[in-house]
């Protein structure tokens, strides 16, 4: 008995013994514990036999630096065997021994990322293509070296196989907008910008406007054409053609804003109309077909207007130079600017000639500070290019109608979404402007204005039509602000001309009702079925079939359309104006209000979506017409530039793939 307790004593104060739990961290395939001495072990590597600390008492290292050692390639024999592989990949020759036994696979895990060459390889050309890198980018001896520390294993491609890469992710591209295309709702309208060379080449990139299903507005890039005459209709009509045949949208061309700014706009339009009209369906009789994009009249105008006092400007520059040539100089004139009692809240600042709002910012802020200047000149024997008084007339004038056009330039573009209506009270507020100040007797003034008002009369008489038919749309405005504006611009006469955009917009809509529609079953929605006490099982009666109801349904709806009175656009028209408030999103009402206009608003989502203004031209450049390539791109072969353009318009407005590096096992050999 006694021995018995002694047993139980012993098992009590001894220590259990410890199973050690099996080691589950990859870095144990790539070392291995040694015992240095009771308590102290070690952590050899099994490739370099490099040993590190792991344990000493009860104190563990962990195996942070165990991953180190062989993900960020400290280890030397994993150096060696890299460069093995590296130079049998790149087929040069090393003075490795190559009598070695086969290499052994090798697996990294999840503490070092896998590396896949092709992703990379993809996710360098999208490099290349968003950031308009040349192709020989990756020839350059700086730019592989770099890469090269980064990833050792990445092999470098060089310009032809970049070049093969940039062609695969256009394709893909291309294939996914395929299918948003094939789902388009509604129609698309094109904007036309002309490209040059430096040889007698020209390329035309068309961009498809459209809203979505979502009642979002659209831009995409849909082709950057190489084409002997750029500048020619018959040219243009058949790039136009091929590419809504490659798109598969032959049926769905709206309208089209050319770039073309001259005074024969109209013969060239009509020309463009003909052509494509033998192709391609067109609404209204092709009176919407061809538009004038607003921001090149606005440039041209502004072109005009600054050209005027191309002297005085000159002579403000220099001013503008000699008072900031030295902290010294600022400090005097806003010390005699201060004397005079100039509050000076406008900054001077030089320009950059060619955007005109910056010419129209110095020549405001100058004009604040004329009586500064004068003083300058009276004090400073080393100013010399102080305007006139009449100067500073003449430089009044010229702000007045360059605020005008930078007004205007400004409300459009901070417009969220610049869709069609916005355009027609800022044409009206200028033409208005110049219809009022044709009578004045200042010579300048004449000038300016009759240049001006030849630019935007031509303009209204192209492009009216369109402008009225989008206003109309807006919920805010309908056909009343028409009404308004041609009280203004025509007098007695305004109601003929409001007749033209009534009957217009009805024959549009017509247009679309002979559309046919979705078949939506009839509901009545003031009826409450369970209050009538219908109940829902009664449809699978054997007496009552749904082929019957089904007919009965339709009856119901022929029977609705011959009563109605009154369409979809009439009840639109007669309806109160939506307030006018900030922030209001047209497409975000067309979108509530689809049910109860389904077919007016069909009309209202091509309409809508007619770009007035071609996002490809600057509001504030100078002039308008062609853009030109760089020597660069313009060597390269047309189907690549295609692709750089096309593809670059795609990839930034959709998040680029950020996958994180694979985490799972990756077998290498080395």
């Amino acid at each position: 008995m006694e021995a018995c307790d002694a047993e139980l004593i012993n098992m009590e104060t001894t220590t259990p013994i410890r199973r050690h739990r099996k080691k589950k961290s990859m870095v144990w395939e790539h070392f291995t514990i040694e015992t240095v001495s009771e308590g102290c072990t070690r952590a050899c590597c099994n490739l370099c036999k490099q040993t590190f600390a792991y344990s000493n008492g009860s104190k563990v290292a962990g195996t942070s630096h165990l991953k180190r050692h062989i993900s960020m390639g400290s280890c030397p024999k994993i150096k060696s065997l890299e460069r093995q592989q590296l130079a049998v990949t790149s087929g040069t020759k090393s003075d490795v021994d190559t009598t070695d036994p086969p290499k052994k696979r090798y697996r990294t895990s999840s503490f070092g990322y896998g590396f896949d060459q092709e992703q990379s390889c993809t996710f360098l050309a999208k490099m290349i293509i968003l950031n308009g890198y040349p192709l020989n980018m990756v020839e350059q001896p700086a730019f592989v070296s770099f890469i090269q520390s980064i990833q050792p294993r990445f092999r470098m491609v060089d310009a032809n196989a970049l070049e093969g890469e940039i062609l695969s992710v256009y394709h893909k591209e291309r294939l996914h907008l395929m299918q948003v295309f094939g789902n388009m709702p509604g129609r698309v309208s094109l904007t036309v910008s002309l490209w040059t060379t430096s040889q007698t080449l020209g390329y035309i990139c068309l961009a498809g406007h459209y809203i979505d299903s979502d009642w979002r507005l659209q831009r995409k890039m849909l082709n950057f054409m190489m084409v002997v005459s750029p500048h020619s209709e018959i040219a243009l009509s058949e790039a136009i053609s091929v590419s809504l045949s490659e798109w598969n949208m032959k049926t769905k061309l709206f309208t089209i804003t050319v770039d073309n700014s001259s005074l024969s706009h109209d013969m060239y339009s009509a020309s463009l109309r003909d052509h494509l009209s033998k192709k391609h369906t067109v609404v209204l009789r092709g009176q919407l077909f061809v538009a004038r994009c607003f921001a090149s009249v606005l440039n041209l105008a502004a072109d005009v207007v600054t050209a005027s006092i191309h002297g005085i400007i000159y002579n403000i520059r220099e001013s503008v130079k000699f008072v900031k040539a030295s902290p010294a100089r600022d400090e005097k004139f806003s010390e005699i600017a201060s004397q005079i009692g100039l509050s000076g809240t406008k900054a001077l600042s030089l320009d950059v000639r060619t955007l005109w709002n910056t010419t129209y910012l110095i020549l405001d802020a100058a004009l604040e500070y004329k009586d500064a200047f004068t003083s300058l000149d009276a004090c400073d024997d080393n100013y010399n290019e102080a305007p006139s008084a009449d100067d500073w007339k003449k430089v009044e004038v010229v702000c007045t109608y360059l605020k005008l056009l930078y007004d205007s330039a400004n409300n459009i573009m901070g417009t969220p979404e610049q869709t069609a209506n916005i355009f027609f009270p800022e044409v009206y507020k200028i033409l208005l402007a110049l219809v009022n100040a044709t009578s004045s007797v200042d010579p300048l003034v004449n000038s300016i204005v009759k240049q001006m008002h030849d630019m935007f009369d031509k303009y209204w008489r192209d492009c009216s039509l369109v402008l009225a038919i989008a206003v109309v749309m807006d919920p805010r405005f309908k056909l009343k602000l028409v009404e308004f504006s041609y009280s203004k611009l025509y007098g007695e006469d305004s109601s003929r001309y409001v007749k033209i955009v009534n009957d217009s917009v009805h024959e549009l809509y017509q247009e679309y009702v002979s559309q046919p529609l979705p078949f939506t079953p009839y509901v009545d929605q003031g009826d409450d079925s369970h209050m009538n006490g219908i109940d829902s099982n009664l449809s699978s009666s054997p007496n009552v079939t749904g082929y019957e109801l089904l007919n009965f349904d339709i009856y119901l709806s022929e029977t609705a359309v011959n009563e109605s009175t009154k369409s979809e656009l009439d009840q639109y028209l007669e309806e109160s104006l939506v307030p006018r408030s900030h922030g209001f999103d047209i497409l975000n009402w067309w979108k509530l209000n689809n049910i109860k206009y389904p077919t007016l608003s069909k009309m209202a989502r091509d309409v809508l979506a007619i770009p007035l203004s071609n996002p490809d031209c600057s509001f504030f450049g100078s002039g308008a017409g062609s853009r030109e390539l760089d020597e660069y791109r313009s060597s390269l072969r047309p189907e690549t530039v295609e692709a750089l353009f096309c593809a670059k318009d795609w990839l930034q407005y959709s998040p680029i793939a950020t996958e994180q590096p694979s985490t799972a096992i990756n077998k290498m050999e080395l």
